[in-house]
C-alpha cells in the first residue's frame, strides 16, 4: 500500500570552519579541525542529496559525532566536560519558524540541533519511500525501520541531551519539549501505518486490523493535543495533517470493526458502523481541503487525491453496499416459521 506523509523542512545553519589560531596547536589538532569541518560539510550535504541511503547517513553522522564528542567530553573519560565546549558559536533555524536562527555557543547545542536534521532525514527517506506506487515487502520494512530510527533518535535527545543545554530550549521552537513529543508520536504513528498495510495485504482477521487503526488514530489525536499550546501561525498545518490522520484511522478503525460485525451476523450494527466510517471519512476529505489550503510549513499537495485515501473511500462504500444487502436478505420471524 502506499503512503503519504506530511514533512516539515529541514533545519538550516550557518557554515563553521572550526579554525582556532592560538587556542589549537600542533598538526594532530589541526588535523581534527579540518577532519571536522569536512565531515560537517558531507553530513550537511548528504541530508539534501535524494541518492543517500542510510548507510551512507548512518557512516556520515558517526564520523561527525565521534569527532564532535572531543568539544563535548574530556578526553581523559572523566565526568568532566570538554574545555572546548564553550568555544564555538553555533547556529541553527527552526523546522517551523522559518529563516529566524537560534545561537548558542556551545557544541551539545550543535550535537543536538545536527542529531535533530538526521533524524528528520530519516522520515523524510521513509516519506520518499512510502510513497511509490508498487512499495516492495522489503521496502516497507526499511520505510518502518527508517520511522523506528527517527523516533529513537528524537527520543534519545531529548531524554539525555537536551536537559544538559546551558541556555534552556526556546518556547515554541524545535527543541522544546511539546515539538520532541510531537515528532516521536507521529513516527510511531507513521511506523504503525505501515504496519496495517501489511496486515490487510496479508489479510489478517478485521479486528486485528481494527484495533491497530483505533491505536493510531489515538496516536495521532494525542500528537495533535500536544502541539495544541502553540503558535497556530507555525503549527495549524501541521496539526491539520494530525487531525485528518487522526479521522482517516477512525474512519479505517469503524470500516474493519463493521466487518467483523457481518461476519458475526450482526448486519444492523455492521451498518451502523460503516455508516459513522462514512461520516469520518467525508470529514477527512473536508480536512484534506484545508491542509492544502493552510499556510505553514510542509509541502503544498491535495492528499485526497492520492492512493492511500481513495482506496479507504472506496472499501467503505462497498463494505456499507455489502452490509446493507446482506440485510435485505435476513428473512423475518414469520418466514422463518414457513
Amino acid at each position: 500500500m502506499t503512503h503519504w506523509f506530511h514533512r516539515n523542512p529541514l533545519k538550516a545553519t550557518a557554515p563553521v570552519s572550526f579554525n582556532y589560531y592560538g587556542v589549537v596547536t600542533g598538526p594532530a589538532a589541526s588535523k581534527i579541525c579540518n577532519e571536522l569541518r569536512s565531515s560537517r560539510a558531507r553530513l550537511l550535504e548528504l541530508l539534501t542529496d535524494s541518492n543517500c541511503n542510510p548507510e551512507m547517513m548512518k557512516n556520515a553522522a558517526d564520523s561527525y559525532f565521534s569527532l564532535l564528542q572531543g568539544f563535548i567530553n574530556s578526553l581523559d573519560e572523566s565526568t568532566q566536560e570538554s574545555k572546548l565546549r564553550y568555544i564555538q558559536n553555533f547556529k541553527w533555524t527552526d523546522t517551523l519558524q522559518g529563516q529566524v536562527p537560534s545561537a548558542q555557543q556551545d557544541a551539545v547545542f550543535e550535537l543536538i540541533s545536527m542529531g535533530f536534521n538526521v533524524a528528520l532525514w530519516y522520515t523524510k527517506y521513509a516519506s520518499r519511500l512510502a510513497g511509490k506506487e508498487n512499495i516492495t515487502e522489503d521496502e516497507a520494512k526499511e520505510v518502518h525501520r527508517s520511522l523506528k530510527i527517527a523516533a529513537g533518535v528524537f527520543k534519545h535527545l531529548k531524554e539525555n541531551h537536551i536537559p544538559k543545554l546551558i541556555t534552556p530550549a526556546e518556547k515554541g521552537r524545535d527543541l522544546e519539549a511539546r515539538l520532541m513529543d510531537a515528532y516521536i508520536i507521529q513516527c510511531q504513528a507513521e511506523a504503525q501505518e505501515v504496519t496495517i498495510a501489511r496486515a490487510i495485504e496479508l489479510k489478517h482477521a478485521p479486528r486485528l486490523i481494527a484495533a491497530l487503526a483505533y491505536e493510531t488514530a489515538n496516536f495521532y489525536q494525542k500528537a495533535d493535543h500536544t502541539l495544541s499550546s502553540l503558535e497556530p501561525a507555525y503549527s495549524a498545518k501541521w496539526r491539520k495533517y494530525l487531525h485528518l490522520k487522526m479521522c482517516f484511522y477512525t474512519a479505517y478503525a469503524y470500516c474493519y470493526h463493521g466487518q467483523t460485525l457481518l461476519a458475526g451476523d450482526k448486519c444492523g450494527e455492521a451498518i451502523r458502523s460503516l455508516q459513522e466510517a462514512e461520516k469520518l471519512y467525508v470529514k477527512a476529505e473536508a480536512l484534506c481541503k484545508e491542509y492544502g489550503e493552510t499556510k505553514g510549513p510542509g509541502p503544498t499537495v491535495k492528499p485526497s487525491g492520492h492512493l492511500f485515501f481513495r482506496k479507504l473511500g472506496n472499501l467503505v462504500k462497498n463494505t456499507l453496499e455489502k452490509c446493507q444487502r446482506e440485510n435485505g436478505f435476513i428473512p423475518s420471524p414469520n418466514q422463518k416459521k414457513k
